[in-house]
């Protein structure tokens, strides 16, 4: 009914930042380090300079040849500017297709061919690292955002050429491309329309109405997509920003104290990251009012220390289950009150009018509560294909209901439990990520535990501590003792660990290096039963 009525809604990116403008001035928003594409212009800008800094880099990819419904990979170092490019190539009609800054060159090459001939923003420093060994003739041209050698177009040449008026597309036209987080394989090109992201903000809106206006804090990849639905509700509600592109608490913790935010989002192990700054001097986070979290599950431990570091009367923390191809589909919140009785692996309910839940058995079949089988969601808000593996995406649809690739089951009352990825499942263990949560909550010094297949197919704990410190034997075997059998604990940096844009753990890389024996390790403790 509500797609009858509202058949021309959508959410445009080019749009975002000159609707801010015109609604709530010069509000301002901080940076932890000056633009690329912009460097003279400092930390420190407003809804209406960030509109106009839009507004120009569109014209300028006018005049370079870019034109409405043309691809246009996004490959660059990590920084705010990403954000302003992708909203500059919406502006013009153009369809940005943001690209990691962690991929490596090899999947870089095949995202690349997956686009037909895109044009290609990018930067000197990846050129010379992450696309050295990438056919970049392949691109139908190479923009930079600062000096490059080769057949480049800079973008700082192109500086005072006439503004253009935005191009906005038909809502159900492709509008946007990322990718999936690829931690089972090669990236998927996801395809989005202003239609299905118009499905995603406004429920997201409404959920946000509660602290409109609150200064916030976000720690997130600017190439997901939650990003700039997130990005898209505290603009539509004028609050203050301070975007960080390094989590680190040395760095973040005395911007974080500065601003005081009252709305934090930030991915599930940055989050594990920042537990460092519950007590620290001048409270980075005692003026929080909500904690956002996606991306992946948020341990119990980690919820405590959150809420406990806010002093606000009642901080609750959010929690959104979803995926880049469906976008939220459950959400449910963490109060104090109840943080001693976190159920981590409970992800919320569906969102009354936008998203519809099931779990189904290997036949389809609905389960009855509190049966395990492989998750289902129906969405307004599900991408349009994946560019270039259709026959993927196609096998993830059952008329109508996507595919969600998670396990779990729905209690009585319809409020959902995941339990693991389906690729990730261990015969002799029910939930990995239920003993993951027990693990974090038994050990304060824990910064992640993983558990992955073994070479022998045994359950091999991969430990993370603060500070690398060893993990003394005899606490882990007296804390291990009422769980499933696991094998000995391989002990490892947590930089070394493979991951994801948004910090997602590779579990599955991770079980191909240890198998391979090459998984960097700080333990020589054996692996097996």
């Amino acid at each position: 009914m509500l797609q009858r009525l509202l058949p021309e809604r959508g959410f445009y990116l080019g749009l975002m930042f000159q609707e801010a403008a015109a609604r709530h001035g010069r509000v301002r928003v901080t940076l932890d380090r000056p633009l690329d594409v912009a460097p003279d212009a400092g930390t420190d800008l407003g809804y209406t300079e960030l509109a106009d800094l839009v507004d120009d880099l569109a014209a300028r990819l006018w005049s370079a040849g870019v034109r409405p419904s043309e691809h246009v990979a996004i490959l660059k170092g990590d920084n705010v500017d990403i954000v302003l490019l992708t909203c500059a190539v919406s502006r013009i009609g153009a369809v940005p297709a943001l690209l990691s800054p962690s991929l490596d060159g090899q999947v870089a090459a095949v995202l690349l061919d997956r686009l037909h001939a895109p044009w290609l923003i990018t930067d000197r420093a990846t050129l010379e690292s992450t696309l050295s060994t990438v056919d970049t003739t392949l691109a139908r041209g190479v923009l930079t955002v600062d000096e490059a050698p080769g057949n480049t177009i800079a973008l700082a040449a192109l500086a005072g050429v006439p503004r253009r008026p935005a191009v906005r597309l038909h809502p159900r036209e492709p509008s946007l491309i990322t990718h999936s987080s690829g931690t089972t394989g090669i990236p998927k090109l996801a395809v989005h329309c202003p239609y299905t992201m118009w499905n995603r903000l406004v429920p997201q809106q409404a959920l946000g109405r509660a602290g409109r206006g609150e200064a916030a804090a976000l720690h997130m990849s600017f190439v997901h997509s939650r990003f700039y639905h997130l990005l898209g509700v505290l603009l539509h509600f004028g609050s203050p920003l301070l975007l960080l592109v390094d989590p680190d608490p040395a760095h973040a913790g005395p911007l974080l104290a500065a601003h005081r935010p009252g709305i934090v989002e930030t991915h599930p192990n940055t989050y594990v990251l920042w537990e460092d700054l519950a007590d620290a001097p001048n409270g980075p986070l005692s003026n929080v009012r909500a904690y956002g979290s996606t991306f992946d599950a948020i341990h119990p431990r980690t919820v405590r220390r959150l809420l406990a570091a806010s002093r606000r009367r009642d901080p609750r923390l959010m929690q959104l289950y979803g995926q880049s191809e469906t976008g939220p589909i459950a959400f449910g919140w963490y109060t104090r009150r109840g943080a001693d009785r976190v159920e981590a692996r409970r992800v919320g309910t569906g969102i009354p009018g936008f998203t519809r839940i099931r779990v189904v058995d290997e036949r389809g079949r609905r389960c009855p509560p509190g049966a395990t089988g492989a998750i289902e969601a129906r969405t307004r808000g599900r991408i349009l294909t994946y560019l270039g593996a259709p026959e993927s995406y196609a096998r993830q649809v059952d008329r109508g209901w996507w595919r969600m690739g998670d396990m779990g089951y729905r209690d009585r009352w319809g409020a959902l439990y995941l339990l693991d990825r389906e690729v990730d499942q261990i015969s002799t263990v029910d939930s990995t990520l239920e003993v993951e949560d027990e693990l974090l909550s038994r050990f304060a010094d824990l910064r992640e535990v993983i558990i992955v297949h073994g070479p022998g197919r045994e359950p091999v704990p991969v430990v993370c501590t603060r500070g690398n410190e060893p993990l003394d034997p005899d606490s882990w075997r007296r804390a291990t003792e009422d769980l499933p059998a696991l094998a000995e604990p391989v002990q490892c940096r947590f930089e070394d660990l493979p991951r994801t844009a948004t910090w997602k753990i590779k579990r599955l890389e991770i079980a191909r290096q240890l198998a391979a024996g090459e998984l960097p390790t700080l333990s020589t403790a054996p692996v097996g039963g």
